[in-house]
């Protein structure tokens, strides 16, 4: 597996849906070409990585069978992988997607649970050497926003986060390869994510690289009454900040405004 640089400049993942149900209906894609063609868009505007999807994760999502998420994800990686070096997430909390996921290619697992599904998860990341996000949500996706209560978002969101740090430990996965990420929307009211942003340096204090993942989410709307295809101004004001809290990684749905974003944050923030 390859290594990835962190603290040079802010990475950009863009996020690639191939799914009937995400919510933002402009990433939805359902052709393996038309995701591949996706990517390469992606690629030449600036993503560093590309976030592969294969099943919703969306508030109130149902689930699919593993045969249905393969077959989606699957050709993706191995069309991308003939003509392009770039790196590839695979977003997934099932073992058997990850495991062919990762002998086709892709580099890192973007793990929505915080490896607390599937004991299995920990062991193929582990096995195979490959970086995984270690995302903090509660429940599942098609009932997490019914487990939004918080005595104190951030302390809660750092402490639940430690308990997901020691799981990939206690798997072998190596501390160099976990990734955090907050959790922007998932099992979260709009105030607490403003407020895990505004306190991202108290994640960043664990010592691991921070992904932020806040792309058009309903947060953006419910502060500005906008509806999802109108909030790119809001999501690259939102990234803006939090570049300049500590984000390593954002993940997004438009790269190329993503990656003035990120030039123009990192300029100031490097200064």
């Amino acid at each position: 597996m390859r290594d990835i640089i962190f603290g040079g400049r802010t990475l950009i993942m863009g996020v690639i849906n191939v799914t009937p149900d995400s919510f933002y209906s402009a990433s939805r894609i359902r052709k393996t070409q038309d995701a591949v063609q996706r990517v390469f868009e992606f690629e030449r505007t600036g993503a560093d990585i590309v976030d592969i999807g294969g099943i919703s994760t969306r508030p109130g999502a149902g689930e699919i069978p593993v045969e249905e998420e393969l077959n989606r994800v699957v050709p993706v990686i191995e069309e991308i992988r003939k003509r392009s070096a770039l790196l590839i997430s695979v977003d997934t909390y099932r073992p058997q997607v990850a495991e062919e996921a990762l002998a086709k290619g892709a580099d890192i697992i973007n793990n929505i649970s915080g490896l607390r599904y599937d004991n299995g998860l920990g062991q193929v990341v582990q096995r195979t050497g490959s970086y995984i996000i270690l995302m903090h949500m509660r429940g599942k996706p098609a009932s997490m926003q019914e487990l939004a209560v918080y005595e104190n978002v951030v302390e809660d969101v750092s402490r639940e986060l430690d308990e997901s740090i020691e799981r990939a430990l206690n798997a072998g996965i190596e501390k160099t390869k976990i990734i955090l990420d907050p959790g922007i929307g998932f099992a979260k009211k709009a105030e607490h994510n403003l407020l895990l942003i505004k306190h991202l340096p108290r994640i960043r204090q664990k010592g691991f690289p921070i992904l932020v993942g806040l792309s058009r989410k309903s947060f953006l709307g419910a502060f500005t009454g906008l509806p999802v295809e109108q909030r790119l101004i809001p999501t690259v004001v939102a990234n803006a900040i939090s570049i300049f809290q500590g984000a390593d990684i954002i993940r997004v749905h438009d790269v190329e405004e993503a990656k003035i974003t990120v030039q123009i944050a990192d300029a100031i923030r490097n200064s």
